[in-house]
């Protein structure tokens, strides 16, 4: 028989060598660091900036890689003494104290194990060598002991004590010093103290044990840290120490997302996951944000919401698209820390647009040359015959302002006459045209049916914003982008291009929103813009988007929950979010009138008399004459209407004569003509317009015949003559129209519904 001791030799060569094998494919350094993968990612904007960190990989919690020169030098020192004091003067493995630990083995006494850190790298490196439930087996112990000489000789101490604290687990999910320090201790590894530092290094010979357990080895790696050369003494408090473990270990600071972006990163990547054949997600992302803009989105949004504290607001966002590119510049999901529904992406979420789909319905008008910008359309009662009875609809102030041109009408977002014009244009087919700019209905026109003028379906704020930077692009519909060399579809046309533009010269045109908002409106920018505000029923959405030279800025604000505002109009919600973040955006860089595509004529109208000017009055212009841009083919010189049918129908309706001279009758000399009131007539509901300003709604009293006119509402005098205007204020109210006399000359009584704004020095009416 051979000798047992030659054939034990012979053994375990023949392991070692076995073991050798795999040991000498150990990976270098570079390759290593190149492999690491976070558990997040990072989303830079287009300056370099980070932006969003956003947790991608749910198995795991690492961190960033951190270089050992931003590793707390407390840190190095408490792993070294608690693991492995003589890593720097060892060839990777430590055979003394292996062979103490053998020798206590035999004799089966207690000792701290041989595994060094350099064999523990080799371990998290490659699975051979990694340690199982029952231990290691001879093979793998002599694997990771050649594995280990084999790193010490191909990579430097720095180098391995580096990778080391990068990939060595800690504690439950937790892997690498970036995710430990983040999690337990709220700072960055580099910040690490000795107390901190003796936690981290307990943690890593028992991850999982007991908060007792590691506060009672802490405090022995803190003692050998304290007793270092150059080291003041200190007494060790292990009782604090054990208060300090318990809440270290209890805390989760590290969240799963942190940044200024968290809705436009998940977007971001989803979108990048979704193009075919795409790879992992990488440690960093590129996007199309501007951080600056970004951060001033998410700051204005913040203080308006703040502003509007009391009136039942919450939540909002806002978008800002390059026109050319299409490239996300900015995307605010929602008010964060102001919501109580902060992971609800207001972007993306579906919300009613109201008025602002009625620049696209007046677009199309206008390519059909069924309309100009000057046509005539009549904002007075309708009663519109549909399968499902009469659809009646209505201004939100109940008044009707007579014939107006469609630039005003679409200016001032009168509701009447964009219906008259959805009939013309038909539901389907409107329907159609949304569709064709990116807005994703659900149901059929016919569904949504003639309410479909004033915004009844629902969209998000990424597709309607999108939608008006094809009105910005002459009609030409692109995609959205979020990140550089994004693939995506050729832009295709969408919208005519001369009538896009005419529409953008309507929505641009503060002369023609004067008449609902004034001429110093939060809207009148001091460069090129063109802008839609809408507001949905009950106020449950308020909107303002709108577009320059260069980009494209929508807004939104409302409640998550679908909740309605309380007094928010278009001027007090989304618009001065929007004009702060237009404002910000050309703070240094003009934004021009954009040029008239070729074809379109320019021309001079002029507009025929208003049907009711008061008797005896000089006849007024229903509207002031003006330059006005035409399709080819539709331009005309003067726009006017018949007054006689009108005014008939009016009186009969109302039982009195007509706006005509009267013949004489046998009033006295001395005894002014009877007096009638024609508007508003009996019984009407005014409910207040929540895009219009407060202060700037007004309900037109007008009258008839007689001389020196007072109106008297709820017994008080609010107005003199033919014509006046008067602030609504809510409730039920008695108007009568009385002469110098104090005789009664006609009443009616009428009902105000919704918010009213006093007038200066105004009181509210006596209420009966």
């Amino acid at each position: 028989m051979a000798d047992p001791a030659l054939w034990w030799r012979r053994l375990a060569l023949t392991l070692a060598a076995a073991a050798a094998l795999p040991a000498h494919a150990i990976p270098s350094f570079t390759e290593v660091r190149q492999d690491f993968r976070p558990s997040d990612t990072l989303v830079l904007s287009q300056e370099g900036e980070v932006v969003q960190r956003l947790r991608t990989d749910a198995t795991v919690r690492r961190g960033q890689w951190v270089p050992l020169a931003d590793i707390s030098p407390a840190l190095r020192a408490a792993l070294v003494l608690s693991e492995d004091k003589r890593f720097y003067e060892h060839s990777g493995v430590d055979w003394r104290a292996a062979s103490a630990a053998a020798w206590g083995n035999l004799w089966n006494q207690r000792t701290r194990g041989a595994s060094t850190i350099t064999m523990q790298l080799a371990g998290l490196l490659d699975g051979d060598w990694r340690q199982g439930p029952g231990g290691r087996s001879v093979v793998q112990k002599l694997g990771q002991t050649v594995a280990a000489q084999v790193l010490d000789r191909r990579w430097r101490k720095d180098q391995v004590l580096e990778a080391y604290l990068n990939l060595v687990p800690f504690r439950s999910e937790l892997v690498g010093i970036d995710a430990l320090s983040r999690t337990l201790f709220d700072k960055a590894a580099h910040g690490l103290d000795d107390r901190e530092a003796a936690v981290a290094a307990a943690l890593v010979r028992a991850p999982n044990a007991r908060p007792a357990l590691v506060s009672q080895r802490a405090c022995g790696v803190l003692r050998d840290l304290q007793q270092r050369p150059g080291q003041a003494a200190a007494r060790v408090d292990c009782d604090a120490l054990d208060l300090f473990v318990t809440a270290a270990l209890q805390r989760r600071a590290f969240g799963a997302s942190e940044g200024m972006a968290p809705h436009f990163a998940r977007y971001l990547l989803r979108q990048q996951q979704a193009v075919p054949g795409a790879a992992p997600v990488p440690e960093q992302v590129a996007s199309t944000l501007r951080a600056p803009l970004q951060r001033f989105a998410v700051q204005t949004l913040a203080q308006h919401l703040r502003e509007l504290q009391g009136r039942n607001v919450e939540d909002g966002a806002v978008l800002v698209l390059d026109n050319a590119t299409g490239a996300v510049l900015a995307w605010v999901g929602s008010s964060g820390q102001l919501s109580q529904a902060g992971e609800v992406d207001g972007v993306q979420a579906l919300r009613q647009p109201g008025s602002t789909l009625k620049p696209f319905l007046y677009a199309q008008a206008i390519a059909e040359r069924r309309l100009t910008a000057a046509s005539l359309v009549d904002d007075s009662p309708a009663h519109i015959a549909t399968a499902g009875g009469l659809y009646i609809p209505q201004n939100y102030d109940r008044q009707f302002k007579g014939w107006v041109s469609a630039r005003t009408a679409l200016a001032a977002s009168l509701n009447v006459p964009a219906v008259r014009t959805l009939v013309m244009v038909t539901p389907d087919a409107f329907h159609r045209q949304l569709g064709a700019l990116g807005l994703p209905l659900r149901e059929s026109g016919d569904y949504f049916g003639y309410s479909l003028a004033l915004g009844s379906p629902e969209v998000p704020l990424l597709h309607l914003t999108n939608a008006f930077r094809t009105l910005a692009n002459g009609g030409n519909r692109g995609p959205v982008r979020a990140w550089p060399g994004q693939p995506g579809a050729a832009p295709v046309r969408a919208i005519d291009a001369g009538a896009a533009f005419i529409v953008g010269d309507i929505l641009s045109d503060g002369n023609a929103r004067s008449r609902t908002f004034g001429t110093d409106s939060v809207l009148a920018t001091r460069f090129w813009s063109a802008v839609k505000t809408g507001t949905s029923k009950d106020m449950r959405d308020n909107w303002a988007v709108g577009w320059s030279q260069r980009y494209t800025v929508g807004v939104w604000v409302g409640n998550a929950s679908g909740a309605a505002m309380h007094d928010v109009s278009g001027s007090s919600g989304a618009a001065p979010i929007w004009a702060a973040v237009m404002g910000f955006l050309h703070a240094r860089e003009p934004s021009r009138v954009p040029t008239a595509p070729k074809g379109l004529v320019r021309q001079a109208v002029q507009f025929g008399p208003l049907q009711a000017a008061p008797e005896g009055a000089a006849p007024l212009p229903l509207e002031a004459a003006r330059e006005e841009w035409f399709v080819p083919g539709t331009q005309q010189a003067r726009f006017a209407i018949d007054a006689g049918p009108a005014d008939d129908a009016v009186a009969a309706k109302r039982g009195t004569s007509p706006l005509r001279a009267a013949p004489a009758t046998a009033e006295t000399a001395d005894e002014a003509p009877s007096a009638r009131i024609l508007a508003p007539v009996p019984g009407t509901i005014i409910a207040l317009d929540p895009d219009i300003p407060p202060e700037r709604q007004r309900l037109q009293f007008v009258a008839s015949g007689g001389r020196d006119l007072r109106w008297r509402i709820d017994g008080r005098e609010q107005g003199r003559g033919a014509r006046s205007a008067w602030p609504p204020w809510p409730g039920r109210h008695q108007l009568e129209l009385v002469d110098a006399r104090g005789k009664v000359h006609d009443t009616l009584q009428f009902e105000v519904r919704g918010a009213g704004v006093r007038a200066a020095g105004a009181s509210p009416p006596a209420r009966r």
